[in-house]
């Protein structure tokens, strides 16, 4: 095996472990916690599925590359819950010294275009980095709904927190965060999202 695919072969097998990161949302149904590979293969499906709703015309191929591989440096940071203040505020350094370590198995070139795509899906500026976001938002959203709301439940979170992660879905898709505004709504009513900070 030449060393360029000797490299890629490397890193194929090493994001296998992103199947072992497990996140807070549970599957549908009230199953077990999702991994990180399901959440970006979903979240990578529904981007093709609904890239009707973007805001901006897309290069959906990008959208969903994005989506595929913006939680890869989780095998080394770890799963961060989106309202867990205390881990946000060490995400990115941790992140930054994944994206390094596990992009740098790969071949020189595929390193700085993972990495690039990284970059900008974390920025979120672009048509195709707004869109992978509102998808990584309304991804966990529909799911958690689908169980009564009970992931936001459990951990006692508040609709202005929700609301305010929410803010990049309409970044994204005026569309989508419609959706979302409603089932947020439903779910403060029922009491499974506190009103109050």
């Amino acid at each position: 095996m030449d060393d360029r695919i000797a490299k890629q072969v490397a890193f194929a097998l090493e994001i296998d472990k992103e199947k072992n990161v497990f996140r807070q949302t549970h599957l549908s149904g009230h199953g077990r916690n999702e991994n990180d590979a399901e959440h970006a293969w979903h979240m990578a499906i529904m981007a093709y599925l609904l890239k009707e709703y973007s805001n901006e015309p897309v290069d959906i191929s990008k959208v969903m590359i994005m989506c595929l591989i913006h939680d890869i440096v989780e095998i080394d940071a770890g799963d961060t819950y989106a309202y867990d203040t205390e881990g946000l505020a060490t995400q990115k350094a941790r992140e930054d010294a994944a994206k390094e370590r596990i992009f740098s198995i790969l071949p020189e070139d595929q390193k700085e275009e993972f990495t690039r795509l990284f970059d900008e899906f974390e920025e979120c500026r672009t048509a195709e980095s707004k869109f992978a976001h509102a998808m990584d938002n309304f991804q966990p959203l529909i799911l958690n709904n689908s169980n009564g709301g009970g992931d936001w439940k459990q951990h006692n979170v508040d609709a202005a927190s929700v609301y305010g992660r929410q803010s990049k879905t309409k970044a994204g898709s005026e569309k989508i965060y419609e959706i979302t505004d409603k089932i947020l709504k439903e779910n403060i009513a029922k009491g499974s999202l506190r009103s109050d900070p």
